[in-house]
């Protein structure tokens, strides 16, 4: 391991929950037994990702809180929230139930910004007050303060036979130091850091900046996130960062695995040569090979070297068998390989 790298201390991964439409609950029972894989061999968290109006995960929380009662020590994560779907109160209650349920392992992870396709959903999502939601930081900031226990109102006590709290209940103690801003750009590091969240990187960043003068190094644009955060974070160079690349190790995979998952990065390829779109996004190369391999190119990565968590993002549309085999190989091959040692 180089020098400069840090040694892996929390391994995780991430995955989309896929499911056939004639079929859900089979698509999210198969998630459900990806996560008690995953703690069967170590890991040490597992997120789901959030999708409204498709054929994935539209719930994470309650489906993290079925995943609370099948396992007993993986940490439990979103990656991540969009909040432009949500009311901050009801969730604020929801995570906290969860957390409670879990025994203290959830990791929410959120994000800011319109709802995708805003103008197509926006009359079933607020019917009323479209045109007034902010969909900024700010919903975050009221997230925060009511999962971490400030008054949600000015009233409390008794009416009749009823009591009331002028806080949400429950209240879980510690989940407002583990709620995770999931981010890609130098505003969304700084203000993560400023009102002390944790921050998730994944494998998209923005190439901000004009055109000309604007950075397209990946690995670069991420590690000036990282600092950034961490600079604007009351804990410095301890606040904790988790990077979220794609990778698919192949030491176990079967000969057809290998030349399916080397056809799905050889697609995906492409839209890493330049910024993608009016947002100039940026992806990053999915990783396939040997841990071994994989490995060599994660230790030369500029991003990852500042790191020591990771959830590794598990490729769209694979079968089940295929998520086992990636998740094993990870497990017993790619983490040790980066100075991981699995949880028991």
């Amino acid at each position: 391991m180089p020098p400069t790298s840090r040694p892996l201390r929390k391994l995780g991964f991430l995955t989309i929950g896929l499911f056939d439409e004639a079929d859900p609950r089979r698509g999210h029972e198969s998630t459900l037994e990806i996560i008690e894989l995953g703690e069967r061999l170590g890991f040490d968290s597992a997120w789901l990702r959030h999708r409204h109006l498709q054929y994935g995960i539209s719930s994470p929380v309650a489906v993290l809180a079925a995943a609370s009662q099948r396992t007993s020590r993986i940490e439990l994560g979103t990656a991540v929230i969009p909040l432009g779907w949500e009311n901050p109160l009801r969730l604020a209650e929801d995570l906290a139930t969860v957390d409670l349920l879990s025994g203290g392992r959830l990791n929410p992870g959120v994000s800011v910004g319109p709802p995708m396709h805003y103008d197509r959903v926006r009359e079933a999502l607020y019917p009323d007050t479209a045109d007034a939601e902010d969909f900024g930081y700010e919903r975050v900031r009221r997230l925060l303060d009511l999962v971490r226990g400030k008054p949600a109102t000015d009233f409390s006590g008794v009416e009749g036979f009823e009591v009331f709290s002028d806080r949400v209940q429950p209240h879980s103690p510690g989940l407002g130091s583990r709620m995770w801003y999931g981010g890609g750009s130098l505003s969304s590091a700084r203000w993560a850091g400023e009102h002390g969240m944790n921050f998730l990187t994944s494998s998209v960043v923005k190439a901000e900046g004009p055109e000309d003068a604007a950075s397209t190094d990946f690995a670069e644009i991420q590690l000036s996130h990282i600092r950034a955060f961490r600079s604007h974070h009351p804990d410095g160079e301890n606040a904790r960062v988790s990077q979220g690349l794609v990778v698919i190790p192949t030491d176990s995979a079967t000969p057809g695995q290998r030349a399916r998952y080397e056809e799905y990065v050889a697609k995906r390829t492409p839209r890493t040569a330049a910024p993608q779109g009016p947002a100039r996004l940026l992806f990053a190369p999915d990783l396939v090979g040997t841990s071994a391999e994989i490995a060599e190119r994660l230790h030369a990565h500029a991003a990852f070297r500042e790191v020591d968590e990771v959830a590794f993002a598990l490729p769209f549309t694979f079968e089940h068998e295929d998520y086992a085999q990636i998740l094993t190989d990870i497990a017993t091959g790619l983490g040790p390989a980066l100075g991981w040692r699995p949880g028991r």
